[in-house]
């Protein structure tokens, strides 16, 4: 399964990468998100891996995320791999104006066993969590952009 999403944020490219590029507020714009832990290579580089645990109300899903490409502030791309689930994820930041930033993603899932069950039942919930998380995400960093200018 492949998709797209996108979405506008009121902030300079450069604020929106330095943002999405610290770990440390990870958790301010995701929700359920227990734990990132670094495992190996040098955090945010090609190669990475890091252990992701996410609280999903009646379930915990741990992924193994790996960086595999860091061409900031262009693109950060990276694989999440779950149970039965591998997914290349894209990040995509283009410059609309000097303030405004378009954020997209390229997701593509594959499933394997009881989840390629799962996805051919509720194919919309895979986007409709990668919409909920761009929205998030674009609510914190304007949100940070508004307490920065003291408004």
């Amino acid at each position: 399964m492949k998709f797209k999403t996108d979405i506008l944020i009121n902030a300079p490219r450069e604020k929106v990468v330095e943002l999405f590029d610290n770990p440390d507020n990870m958790h301010k714009w995701m929700k359920g998100l227990e734990s990132f832990e670094p495992i190996s290579g040098t955090p945010g580089q090609p190669g990475a891996k890091s252990r992701i645990t996410y609280d999903m109300g009646k379930r915990k899903v741990e992924m193994i995320e790996t960086v595999t490409v860091r061409n900031l502030p262009q693109e950060f791309s990276g694989t999440y791999e779950a149970n039965g689930v591998f997914n290349i994820v894209r990040n995509l930041f283009e410059e609309v104006s000097p303030h405004q930033t378009l954020y997209t993603t390229e997701n593509e899932f594959q499933f394997k066993g009881f989840m390629k069950i799962i996805a051919a039942l509720m194919p919309s919930a895979f986007k409709k969590q990668s919409v909920t998380f761009l929205q998030d995400f674009k609510a914190f960093v304007e949100e940070e952009i508004n307490q920065s200018h003291g408004q």
